[in-house]
């Protein structure tokens, strides 16, 4: 079975770079759950505003597009909120600008502490452009409250997975 994952339940604004649609200056992609497969999937064509070289996607969209599906899994998959803490990537071949590509993450482990997820970017010939695997840590109910704008209650303190002192903002 393959869903459609959207912003539009979690309860507050998206304004995501990813996979907001609303976001003009975003990517906006589509991405789906597909269930049986364990795999989050987006099919993709980008155009020359997120270029670096002529005809040929920015690096850092590429990581944008594999990081965005990574967290995806986590959600959908996993279960969970999380953030990035580490990732490597490597590009076996150019993501053209114009061209479609098909975008797909799962993930390999989850633990209470970190998940641990993967992603490859395949062009419309079905051959690898870019892979990724990348640690998340996840984020415990106060602190996915906290980020999206809203009040903690006592309750929701015993899902806080922080092990660090209040980190402030980046």
């Amino acid at each position: 079975m393959r869903r459609p994952l959207t912003n539009s339940g979690w309860g507050f604004a998206s304004n995501c770079f990813g996979c907001e649609p609303s976001n003009p200056a975003g990517l906006q992609l589509p991405f789906f759950h597909d269930e049986d497969a364990a795999e989050v999937t987006a099919d993709f064509e980008l155009d020359d505003r997120f270029s670096g070289a002529p005809t040929y996607v920015h690096g850092g969209i590429i990581l944008s597009l594999l990081d965005e599906a990574m967290a995806w899994a986590a959600i959908a998959i996993a279960g969970q909120w999380a953030l990035t803490k580490e990732t490597t990537t490597k590009f076996h071949r150019a993501v053209r600008v114009g061209r479609p590509h098909r975008l797909r993450a799962w993930i390999e482990t989850a633990a209470a502490e970190e998940i641990a997820a993967g992603a490859e970017i395949f062009d419309g010939k079905e051959r690898l452009c870019s892979s990724a695997r990348a640690a998340f840590t996840p984020l415990g109910m106060a602190q996915a409250i906290e980020a999206t704008g809203g009040t903690v209650s006592a309750g929701d303190m015993s899902f806080v997975r922080r092990s660090d002192p209040e980190p402030g903002p980046c």
